[in-house]
């Protein structure tokens, strides 16, 4: 035996490769009479139940213990610690509900996305047809053993990997394994090993999972559960590990930095106090409550709302987002690996093209217009023409084509289903894009049937790759489509004829044009083998309609006799297209320095053509490399190969699974689009899983982060916005919460060092911390995107999030908050009364924190630019929380609890002064550094 190519299992070659006879006999079964019912139930204790292993689920408390867990949460937890000794129990309890808010909410979102989608375990086929004892008999599907004999038909799930004994016309939809958009013909003949190359390429095989498209089979099973090709990916998303997302590495940097920032703090205002003679207690409260002050508690809280507030738009444009940080993970997504069929196509064969003896048609897939249009070339070649999808009247449908279309209709085994009003075709995809094609023109199945009753056929084989059906011709023919003598004026009996246009045409003698028909000469038969040849460039499958005109239906019914002398009609050329806004979302990707990537399983000719309709691949770029070629790649070549191939066709999951590493080793966030079962690997293995909630399977499903529920490509675009304006928001909030609190920390610092002692009390810092902060923070999670969000490059995936220049817009500006705050406070100082001072200081320090979050909004953009109205949240923030500041200054209740004193209108108008100040010293650096920008 030949040795195994790369990316076709070991096992499933060497079934494919053997005589279906010797696999019976190897698996010790005789075809005609299957396995016993006792050698069935020891194979099934032997091997198991024929079912996937479905991962074991988090429970809703381990949920809980994995949100508070996080680093940052940690910290806060011991600030709470920290308050205690302090006995600020109020501080301990916002603290804490803080805490249980943030895991709760992050929890339930998880739970929630979790029981929306499906199991692994519900892609088996519920039940089979197999033979037991000479018997056909219906078993459950988790029943199946190695060795039983099933039976499947059209529209049947396969239950399990099986070697084919015996086929008619048999077509399997594989789509949701391999890629492979069209369904593809299998039959029981041997295979040579040197020309396969992947499951798709197994002809011979039945793969659980897959659905049978057309005809009927027998086969016996050779794999199930675990050990079939479905399994096999089951098992590959088993051992993939969860990895943290970009934005919780980022959050726990954060935590790490300020938990380390705390610690040196308390140490280092605690021994400065010390040495400036302060009391041991005092300064041990002073340094305990700073330290407090610098872990913004609110954080963790505001990232989680922020981006549940995200989730809640994302549902609103049909994305269902199991983890809260995903969405902020698209934001930073610098290449999306998508699947070809379902994500950027339909997955739904649809008529492009049609040709007829008399002109060429091009036909729209928008659905728009109200009309036909057709011209022809001159001197009576074809020319070129549209038809639009809305469909004229049957009389408004030129005759050419309406007979080329009646024909693909009625030579057809699909049928038509109806429920609701939706209009729904049922069968083989390529059979059911004919009827929509005709139903679409104008022409409905039930009237051509009723017009052209059938009355025989031979059906499809794969030998002579034809199919014929007869049909008794009556007045109501003519009405629908037209008097033609050469055809229907001959005979009662019409026979359409339908295959692949070489083997139809080598039947054919006429063609039909104008009245008549007029004889196939070489020039026209040239013509037409021209046009079948350019569709199939085009990555078309392209199909060939012929008729003949007959007195009675043959006898015997023979193909040899009943398809020759044939006129042909024309022929019809289809394909899985893309998406119509597809294109747009991968140029608006392109815009924000987000590379797309087509990764498929289907062949390289599809591929190549649909990525050219949407221009996926850039000038250079060197074409399609298939999953043979990638073999030959070890890791370090396959990382050089990504960074320019932007297509990979023929791909197992394994493949998919290695394009996906090799991205990520070379610094990419990646996110991958897909549907099919061959698809959850990468899905899993990427940064972010984007699946289809329509078209995907249960298992794409469950192994991503987020589900299209529209599998519509361009919501994808829009999360990628969705995300980038969230981080942006989040730095904005740590910008606010980490420059107010540097604030503090150079007002308390340079106040004991200086000898002027501390300039606010503990329990001032504490409020200062906790109600000042918290809901300008928030608000500033709701900021407006700024223009020009799908305009730049994705960040750099390893920059901080002090990146960019936060970190010392962040140090500069809380220093300035921090200095006047000194300011203030050594100039009231100087009256010899420290309460009255630390009054002022509390009181700059408060609401120079407020107007600072105005700066906030953009890092460079002006405040009149950007509109003061824009963000209303934050204006009732900041109102909210000026006057609850207020509060504790003028209401004569509240001043010993905080330690303030009366105010009079000099020293009011000092700390108006003193807190606008921020804003406009910052609003002038912006201004003269955009006047520094080359325009």
């Amino acid at each position: 035996m030949s040795q195994r190519p790369q990316g076709a299992p070991s096992d499933d070659l060497r079934w494919a490769t053997t005589d279906s006879l010797v696999v019976a006999q190897e698996l010790g079964v005789a075809p005609d009479r299957g396995l016993s019912q006792e050698e069935a139930a020891r194979r099934l204790a032997a091997h198991g139940p024929n079912r996937l292993e479905e991962p074991p689920g988090r429970s809703f408390a381990r949920m809980l213990w994995d949100q508070v867990t996080e680093i940052l949460v940690l910290i806060l937890l011991g600030a709470a610690v920290l308050s205690a000794v302090l006995g600020e129990w109020a501080d301990v309890a916002v603290i804490l509900l803080i805490v249980v808010l943030n895991a709760f909410l992050g929890a339930s979102q998880e739970c929630r996305a979790e029981a929306s989608l499906a199991a692994l375990k519900r892609m088996g086929a519920p039940g089979a047809r197999v033979v037991r004892e000479g018997h056909l008999r219906e078993v459950a599907a988790q029943e199946l053993v190695p060795g039983d004999v099933i039976q499947v038909e059209a529209g049947d799930h396969v239950p399990a990997d099986a070697r084919i004994l015996e086929a008619a016309a048999l077509r399997v939809d594989e789509s949701a394994l391999t890629g492979e958009s069209e369904p593809v013909e299998k039959g029981p003949a041997p295979l040579d090993a040197t020309g396969v190359h992947g499951l798709g390429d197994l002809g011979n095989l039945l793969f659980s999972g897959t659905t049978v498209a057309y005809g009927r089979a027998r086969a016996v099973v050779y794999a199930t559960g675990m050990r079939t090709a479905l399994g096999r990916i089951a098992g590959l998303l088993a051992s993939e590990p969860a990895e943290a997302t970009p934005l919780q590495r980022r959050m726990a940097e954060v935590g790490r930095t300020l938990g380390l920032a705390a610690g040196v703090l308390v140490a280092v205002v605690f021994i400065v106090g010390l040495l400036r003679g302060q009391p041991i207690i005092q300064m041990l409260l002073t340094a305990v409550s700073l330290a407090v002050a610098a872990i913004p508690e609110g954080l963790p809280a505001i990232v989680t709302i922020v981006l549940a507030l995200g989730v809640q738009r994302m549902a609103e444009r049909r994305a269902i987002v199991r983890r809260l940080p995903a969405v902020e993970t698209l934001g930073t997504a610098t290449v999306i690996a998508s699947d070809k069929t379902g994500t950027l196509t339909l997955n739904r064969m649809t008529v492009t093209h049609l040709v007829t003896p008399v002109a060429e048609y091009g036909v729209s897939t928008d659905g728009t217009g109200d009309g036909p249009e057709a011209a022809t070339g001159e001197g009576g070649g074809a020319g070129t023409a549209t038809l639009l999808l809305a469909g004229p009247p049957a009389d408004g449908l030129a005759a050419d084509l309406a007979w080329l279309l009646a024909g693909a209709a009625l030579a057809n085994d699909a049928r038509v289903e109806e429920e609701d009003g939706v209009w729904r075709p049922v069968g083989d995809p390529t059979e059911t894009a004919l009827l929509e094609a005709a139903r679409r023109l104008g022409l409905e199945l039930t009237e051509l049937e009723q017009a052209l009753p059938r009355q025989a056929e031979l059906p499809f084989d794969s030998d002579r790759k034809r199919m014929t059906t007869f049909h008794l011709v009556g007045d109501q023919a003519r009405v629908v489509l037209g008097d033609r003598r050469d055809l229907a004026g001959r005979g009662p009996v019409l026979a359409f004829t339908k295959g692949a246009p070489d083997l139809v045409l080598e039947r054919c003698s006429r063609i039909l044009r104008g009245e008549g028909t007029d004889l196939l000469d070489e020039t026209e038969r040239a013509r037409i083998l021209e046009a079948n040849d350019r569709m199939a460039r085009g990555a078309l499958r392209v199909l060939a309609v012929a008729c003949r005109s007959w007195d009675a239906v043959p006898e015997p019914l023979e193909a040899e006799t009943a398809e020759r002398d044939l006129i042909l009609l024309g022929l019809v050329g289809m394909i899985d297209p893309p998406r119509a806004e597809a294109a747009a979302s991968v140029q608006e990707a392109r815009r924000a320095g987000i590379r797309t990537l087509m990764v498929t399983g289907d062949h390289a000719t599809t591929a190549e053509a649909i990525a050219r309709s949407l221009s996926l691949a850039g000038p250079g770029d060197p074409g399609a490399l298939s999953g043979r070629e990638l073999d030959r790649l070890d890791d370090e070549a396959l990382r050089e190969t990504v960074r320019r191939v932007s297509l990979f066709a023929r791909v197992s999951p394994e493949h998919k699974l290695r394009i996906v590493r090799a991205l990520k080793a070379n610094g990419e966030v990646v996110a991958v689009t897909g549907d099919g079962v061959n698809d959850a690997p990468a899905l899993k293995g990427a940064d972010i899983g984007c699946a289809m909630g329509i078209t995907g399977t249960d298992v794409a499903r469950e192994a991503a982060d987020m589900v299209l529920a529209d599998d519509n490509y361009a919501t994808i675009v829009s999360a990628v916005r969705e995300g980038r304006v969230i981080y942006a928001n989040i730095r904005k909030s740590i910008h606010y919460l980490l420059s107010c609190n540097v604030g503090e920390i150079v007002a308390i610092f340079f106040g004991i060092a200086l000898g002027m002692g501390s300039p606010l009390t503990p329990i001032q810092i504490l409020w200062v911390n906790l109600v000042t902060d918290g809901l300008p923070a928030l608000a500033l999670g709701v900021e407006p995107p700024e223009p020009g969000v799908m305009d730049r490059s994705p960040r750099n995936p390893r920059e901080s999030v002090f990146g960019g220049g936060i970190g010392g817009l962040t140090i500069w500006q809380g220093a300035l908050i921090g200095l006047l705050t000194l300011g203030v406070f050594a100039w009231a100082r100087q009256m010899g009364d420290l309460a009255r001072a630390q009054t002022l200081a509390f009181a700059t320090l408060a609401f120079a924190q407020l107007a600072h979050s105005f700066n906030v909004r953009s890092a460079f953009g002006s405040l009149f630019r950007i509109g003061w109205f824009s963000n209303r949240p934050l204006l009732l923030a900041v109102a909210t929380s000026g006057l609850l500041q207020c509060a504790v200054l003028v209401l004569p209740f509240l001043a010993p609890f905080f330690d303030v004193t009366g105010l009079s209108s000099r020293e009011a108008a000092v700390i108006a002064a003193a807190s606008v100040a921020p804003w406009v010293v910052v609003e002038g650096v912006k201004a003269v550094l955009r006047r520094r920008q080359p325009s």
